[in-house]
């Protein structure tokens, strides 16, 4: 039988930040991705991705937590972040990430612009976004998030739905997840989540 997600199991959802959870198998797989794709994580509104990266790993080592609550403020890589002031990112997490992993508290164009200007300003160039909102969102992301690595020069789309969705078991809707790269891990479908129809 499979360990508890500890995060799941010490943090509560808090209505007042509009807080809906993955489920454990779909953080479990976000974070196998990170650990296949990336080297350093910007987690944007998703602590509980940022504390399933396993404790002491090189990843966890250079993520950041970026979020409004300020329960894991004790934390030395935790970031206050209000998402409608993404100018006030201090300057040496500007450009520092290759990885930046998004679930806004809304699913607003409004909101999303903001978050999209915030992923702009802490990836490097050719960095990879990981972002989760409804599937009619796909359109808006695409034009407002930055264009992932293309070492092959195809000229890809800057975001494609991925073939995983994730399980919110707390959120009325359907989200889907979207990436500006090609996903190792991401690529098939989340036994959680019935086919479409």
């Amino acid at each position: 039988m499979e360990a508890p997600n500890g995060f799941l199991s010490k943090h509560p959802e808090k209505a007042e930040h509009n807080q809906y959870w993955y489920s454990h198998y779909t953080i479990q797989k976000i974070v196998e991705e990170l650990q296949a794709s990336a080297a350093k994580v910007a987690c944007l509104s998703t602590p509980s991705i940022y504390f399933s990266i396993p404790a002491g790993s090189p990843l966890r080592q250079a993520a950041w937590l970026l979020d409004y609550d300020d329960q894991w403020a004790a934390d030395p890589h935790f970031f206050k972040y209000d998402f409608k002031q993404p100018e006030a990112l201090p300057a040496h997490l500007r450009g520092a990430f290759d990885c930046v992993v998004i679930d806004p508290p809304f699913i607003t164009r409004e909101v999303w612009a903001l978050y999209a200007q915030a992923a702009q300003l802490l990836l490097a160039p050719g960095g990879k976004v990981v972002g989760t909102t409804v599937a009619e969102n796909g359109p808006m992301l695409a034009e407002l998030l930055p264009p992932g690595p293309d070492p092959a020069g195809f000229g890809l789309p800057a975001v494609q739905a991925a073939a995983f969705r994730p399980s919110i078991p707390h959120l009325i809707y359907q989200y889907n997840l979207f990436t500006n790269f090609k996903p190792a891990v991401l690529c098939e479908p989340n036994p959680e989540i019935p086919p479409d129809d």
